[in-house]
């Protein structure tokens, strides 16, 4: 499966008490949104990941994954990424997109080409795009064209 089929949507940062459960920082709009995802990762396939619970006013969730039972085995699991299926999203709206579909567009400033995106960080201000030259622009008031795969900002 291509990069672009597989959408990071977290990463397991730490155990969560002593029987095998794991912390999971999660990159989707609402933690909760892990609960109905076919999670999987390089150390366990489809199915085997089980939402448990949300943890309050936090984008971390605390999570089950079969076969793990106890701590120390938790804690192999720190830093693990866990992703899903590009197919399994639904299909944005008008004027929103994925993160994934942005990633390897040309970015456009005045007509001139100033790179690609490699990348997209939020830091608290803001969306921003990541060049494959080392650059970071706004994605703030950008127009994004998904048929020629180019964004142009201001």
């Amino acid at each position: 499966m291509s990069d672009k089929q597989q959408i990071l949507v977290g990463k397991i940062v730490a155990p969560q008490g002593i029987r095998g459960e794991v912390r999971v920082q999660t990159y989707t709009a609402v933690p909760t949104d892990l609960r109905d995802l076919s999670v999987f990762c390089s150390r366990f396939g489809a199915g085997a990941f089980h939402f448990v619970r949300a943890i309050p006013a936090s984008s971390v969730i605390v999570a089950r994954i079969d076969g793990i039972d106890n701590r120390n085995d938790a804690e192999l699991l720190r830093g693990t990424e866990l992703f899903i299926n590009r197919d399994d999203l639904p299909m944005p709206v008008d004027g929103e997109y994925y993160y994934a579909d942005l990633v390897g567009m040309h970015v456009v400033r005045d007509g001139v080409d100033i790179g690609i995106v490699d990348n997209i960080q939020n830091y608290g201000g803001g969306d921003i795009l990541e060049l494959d030259n080392g650059e970071m622009v706004s994605f703030r008031g950008a127009d994004v064209d998904l048929i020629k795969k180019i964004i142009t900002v201001r």
